[in-house]
């Protein structure tokens, strides 16, 4: 009770002075600590959307670089790693640490941009902190946006040192060309055959398949499709005629980066200057040439390469 007492005796004045000094301590002491920062590693380890992105962030050793500096990342889910043949955190554990670094830094631009900040446009080239550009598109101002085969399926997720876009399907830096990416697959031989023995009437065709300066699409025929053709053998390729298996192999090139979200139904230019019919259906995409009956499947799409990309399809497609 005596300190109750003295401390009424005091004057108004001390008093008042000991409350406004209170009360401003307390304010102060709100406002010391400011918000955690949300960056872009911190968005995604606090999604479970990403835990496999997540995995990935962290064996490769990128948890500290997405901390720091402006950037956009298109982030692939749980299902577009799923989509992409990653069936968990373990299947990208098995590629080695420098493959999913590269991987995921292609993913990655050291800028910040948003979607409505996209150009309308196909195909603006932007460049990734791996170094090869990834390819945007957006076909008209409402619609979506995609990059490379992906497609953008939330867009400008918020973090404080960048944007975030989600994907549905995983990425890959290219690292070969067209011609290469022919020569390095097992179910390519006769159609790098055809190629190689076509080149010798006229140039154009490896010069499509190998240039540095323009980019192509080129639907390419798996060896069966080659032999439903009419060509059994790989010896009979080298035995027709090089002006006609020119103008076939032509007939399979157009002069643009074609991914399938960019695809329409209609009519593409090919290189051999015939057209080629496109169609985008649910059930997958179908090109044919004037001189098929039934058109071909695209089997396999968006294979990366330097130059441009290839569509895999189960048809030969004749001028």
């Amino acid at each position: 009770m005596k300190r109750v007492s003295e401390w009424m005796r005091k004057p108004m004045k001390a008093v008042m002075v000991m409350l406004v000094a209170g009360f401003v301590g307390a304010c102060t002491d709100n406002t010391d600590t400011p918000p955690a920062k949300q960056t872009v590693t911190d968005v995604v380890l606090a999604n479970n959307d990403f835990t496999i992105l997540r995995d990935a962030i962290q064996y490769a050793g990128l948890a500290d670089a997405l901390r720091v500096g402006t950037l956009t990342v298109f982030a692939p889910n749980d299902a577009a790693f799923r989509a992409s043949g990653f069936a968990n955190a373990a299947a990208v554990r098995a590629l080695p640490v420098a493959t999913v670094k590269s991987v995921l830094q292609y993913h990655v631009l050291g800028s910040r941009i948003a979607a409505a900040d996209i150009p309308v446009a196909r195909n603006t080239a932007v460049a990734t902190l791996e170094g090869p550009n990834l390819f945007v598109s957006k076909l008209t101002a409402s619609s979506g946006v995609s990059v490379n085969n992906a497609r953008v399926t939330a867009a400008d997720v918020k973090a404080d040192n960048g944007v975030i876009h989600v994907i549905d399907r995983v990425m890959r830096p290219p690292a070969l060309n067209l011609l290469q990416v022919a020569q390095g697959n097992p179910d390519f031989t006769y159609l790098v055959a055809a190629a190689t023995r076509a080149a010798t009437s006229n140039p154009a065709v490896l010069s499509a398949l190998t240039s540095t300066t323009n980019a192509f699409t080129v639907f390419a025929p798996t060896n069966q499709a080659f032999i439903a053709a009419g060509f059994p053998t790989i010896a009979s390729i080298n035995a027709a005629p090089a002006a006609t298996l020119a103008a076939v192999v032509l007939n399979h090139v157009i002069a643009d980066r074609a991914f399938s979200p960019t695809l329409a139904t209609g009519n593409a230019n090919a290189a051999s200057g015939g057209k080629l019919a496109v169609t985008v259906g649910t059930s997958g995409v179908t090109v044919a040439g004037k001189g098929n009956t039934q058109p071909a499947n695209v089997v396999s799409a968006d294979i990366l390469a330097t130059n441009g990309v290839v569509h895999v399809v189960d048809r030969v497609l004749l001028p």
